[in-house]
């Protein structure tokens, strides 16, 4: 056990966890269940409480929530059309490009360099038509 009571270390562990920007799950010091936001009308303050027994705590940070959105870019778009005319590039006409208005035989294809190919191996095709270009996979 540590010389220092709970409150001490739930107040130091919450202080570096608001600086780094996170917000995290608070435990009452009582029950050990956990605390949830509560608005103290009277004194217009944001207070985290525990809903098993009384006990309550001043939010040393208003911040209750964060959101953070993790934004993938489509790797098709990625794709350089130009690749078509590489010519170290295999060429295949087993997968035909899928555009109707273009309905071409030959495509290139390569895989991706990519946190995702290292999940599954993923062959991206590159339709040989100058007017089409169109990037797809199977």
């Amino acid at each position: 056990m540590s010389e220092y009571g709970d409150d001490d270390l739930n107040q130091t562990h919450n202080k570096s966890v608001s600086n780094q920007g996170f917000v995290g799950i608070r435990f009452c010091s009582e029950c050990n269940n956990m605390l949830y936001p509560k608005e103290n009308k009277e004194l217009k303050q944001l207070m985290y409480a525990c809903r098993n027994c009384s006990y309550e705590v001043a939010a040393d940070n208003s911040c209750i929530y964060v959101n953070k959105i993790m934004h993938e870019v489509d790797e098709l778009t990625q794709i350089n059309p130009d690749v078509a005319v590489d010519p170290t590039l295999p060429r295949t006409d087993d997968h035909p490009c899928p555009m109707n208005c273009c309905r071409n035989g030959e495509s290139v294809f390569f895989q991706a360099q990519s946190k995702r190919a290292e999940d599954e191996m993923r062959l991206y095709y590159v339709c040989c038509n100058p007017d089409c270009g169109h990037r797809y996979t199977e």
